[in-house]
């Protein structure tokens, strides 16, 4: 009988999805590098040891990286760090690599910066080169799924989310990459579907056809349904279509209301996104009640599958629909995986239900054009060094040839390496500030708010990014928001000393970053020139007094003796204040701070607390910060007693505006 046969590429495995995805990377090559540096396990292997990869599930569990206990923890071990070695930074016995000892020093030292060829961080230039070099084994030949993405947004310019999650990953060849962005265009030009091309596909393979050709030959029975359904994992997986067969035929025997009632219950018996698929495709209602009320006028009755008239037309379309949903269903499964890999570059946006490459990164593989065929169709035997770009590419790609490519696509002079960076900012903020449009209105901005004050931790990351925790995200969001009140003036991109994808999201990394938001004021008629310093927090109580205290003061009179003759104040942002917080930087009002060899000295420093609580009555209202910045300075200068000082002067400045 036929077996499964993998059909189509992806990046790393389920087992390997997880939120925060670079910082977890990062923070597990230094918990691998950490626990082979112990004597015990030093010297031993990792491949059939299951003792030893239990020991590193413990000692993951220990540095708390996981939570709960896994039946099976040396495969869970094996799990967590099976993505790593897809993308070459450690090796099958889980050792790190020239590229994984790479990207830690990276990570460790904080060292992100732009100058390589693309002007991407210094860990997404790593990622993409390894990108580059990552291929999957289909049946013994391979697929650079990186280089087959670049040559079809080469062709195509973009593709929507639908084709890249369900189209894309069968380009598993040369033949088949023609065949799917063909496809790609015929539906674009409204000469074909997306379902069909993946039944195409699919009917395409031997061991399809000869599943097919069975179905169609032997009598219905369970093991023939079980059979022809090629599950990946176990048979007993595919006995639910057996009924579900069976309600189908009688429905379109019966044409009854009882039957239409069965037909949904054997849907309903179906597991994962296939019984949705099925479910969506065969009724006009997902309501249980509205079918059992309505039965055979439930149906989706134009269906292609209800006109069908004899046993061997059933047969074909019942088994096109059984692995058009089964493959639907894996590929959403990989499009997540997918994304997150490649977000990894910065060189690929996902935004709008579009995905397509940023300026440089379009340029670059624009200039690989002819290159791209010869190297996507076979295995890289460098993956785990960490060689340089034209080693990978085969060729050198100069600067000024990036700067001519600029050129040609996108129609602007381009001089030298300030014109491009000067085109590439402006378009960075066009869609910073449609994503501020769409993503950021402030209704949302008063509900992210709530939700950091309540910690509803999984819903923050739901609606903003899973790459990168909740304080960095509380951090992002407070500077989006400080942003619109400031009337959008000034660089918020560079203000935010954040990382952030090439989405303009933030990520978030295994050592941390800088804590605070460095906003730049020209001088209006409403307040001189200054720097305001963001310090946000969600730490509370007793914690925040420990954290947050001496940091605060520390950046504000670090940046005052490093800024001679520069005004500049600190806000203190959090969902909650503690009243001896606000009286210590009450008190560093008349505080002196010194350098750290006591040479210098600041007399005085203006740090002005404020809650999330404040902040949303500030975006409620539409309150401005010229506004604001008076309310703060009259706060600053006021001689009322810390105890009554914020409601006096910060609630109620806001709420009286």
């Amino acid at each position: 009988m036929p077996a499964y046969k993998s059909y189509c590429w992806s990046l790393g495995t389920t087992s390997f999805r997880m939120v925060e995805f670079n910082r977890k990377i990062e923070k597990q090559l230094a918990y691998l590098d950490e626990f082979w540096r112990n004597p015990e396990f030093a010297t031993q292997k990792w491949s059939e040891n299951e003792p030893l990869q239990e020991a590193y599930y413990n000692f993951l569990k220990a540095q708390e990286f996981i939570v709960g206990d896994a039946p099976r923890k040396a495969k869970d071990a094996r799990e967590k760090t099976s993505g790593l070695v897809d993308l070459g930074l450690i090796d099958d016995e889980r050792r790190l690599t020239d590229t994984g000892k790479a990207l830690l020093k990276i990570a460790t030292e904080q060292d992100f910066n732009r100058e390589n060829l693309l002007q991407i961080p210094a860990d997404s230039f790593l990622y993409f080169r390894q990108l580059l070099k990552v291929s999957c084994s289909l049946d013994g030949a391979f697929a650079r799924p990186y280089l087959i993405l670049a040559m079809a947004l080469n062709r195509l310019g973009e593709l929507s989310d639908e084709e890249f999650t369900y189209l894309l990953p069968l380009a598993i060849s040369q033949t088949k990459t023609e065949y799917i962005l063909n496809a790609i265009e015929k539906i674009r030009r409204g000469e074909s579907t997306v379902d069909e091309t993946i039944i195409a596909v699919l009917m395409d393979l031997p061991n399809y056809r000869e599943a097919y050709s069975t179905f169609l030959q032997a009598q219905l029975s369970e093991e023939l349904i079980m059979e022809i359904g090629m599950n990946r994992k176990s048979k007993s997986y595919d006995k639910p279509y057996y009924d579900l067969y069976v309600a189908l035929s009688d429905v379109l025997q019966t044409h009854s209301d009882e039957s239409a009632v069965k037909l949904f219950r054997a849907v309903k018996s179906l597991s994962g996104k296939g019984a949705t698929l099925w479910k969506q495709y065969l009724f006009a209602t997902t309501n249980t009640k509205a079918v059992e009320r309505d039965g055979y006028s439930a149906l989706n009755i134009g269906q292609r599958i209800f006109d069908c008239h004899t046993e061997a037309e059933l047969r074909l379309e019942f088994f096109k629909l059984l692995h058009l949903f089964k493959a639907k269903s894996l590929l959403s499964d990989y499009f997540d995986l997918n994304r997150r890999y490649f977000k990894t570059t910065d060189t690929v946006l996902f935004q709008d239900n579009k995905v397509k490459f940023d300026i440089i990164p379009n340029c670059f593989f624009h200039l690989l054009t002819e290159r791209l065929p010869e190297m996507a169709y076979n295995e890289e035997p460098s993956l785990t060094a960490d060689i340089e770009l034209p080693a990978i590419i085969g060729v050198a790609i100069s600067q000024e040839e990036i700067f001519a490519k600029v050129e040609a696509l996108y129609g602007v002079q381009v001089r030298n390496l300030y014109d491009v960076q000067a085109f590439v900012d402006r378009e960075r903020y066009d869609r910073f500030n449609r994503m501020v449009d769409e993503m950021f209105t402030d209704e949302k901005l008063i509900s992210l708010m709530t939700l950091f004050e309540e910690r509803r931790d999984s819903e923050i990351q739901a609606m903003v990014t899973n790459n990168a925790d909740v304080p960095t995200i509380f951090e992002y969001v407070l500077a989006v928001a400080w942003y619109k009140i400031s009337g959008r003036q000034g660089k918020v991109l560079e203000y935010m000393n954040l990382s952030l994808d090439a989405d303009l999201l933030p990520i978030t990394h295994a050592a941390g970053g800088h804590e605070d938001i460095t906003y730049h004021y020209e001088a209006t008629e409403a307040y001189p020139a200054h720097t305001l310093l963001i310090e946000a927090t969600l730490a509370g109580g007793t914690n925040q007094r420990r954290m947050e205290m001496e940091p605060v003061s520390r950046h504000l009179g670090d940046y005052l003796l490093s800024h001679r003759g520069e005004e500049a104040y600190c806000l203190f942002a959090t969902t909650y204040l503690h009243i001896n917080v606000i009286s210590d930087f009450r008190m560093r009002k008349h505080s002196q701070y010194y350098s750290s060899d006591g040479s210098e000295v600041i007399d005085g420093m203006k740090i002005i607390p404020c809650q999330t609580s404040e902040i949303k009555t500030i975006i409620e209202r539409g309150i401005t910060y010229r506004r604001i910045y008076k309310i703060f300075e009259d706060a600053y200068h006021a001689n009322t007693e810390p105890n009554k000082w914020y409601k006096e002067k910060i609630i109620d400045g806001i709420t009286e505006l």
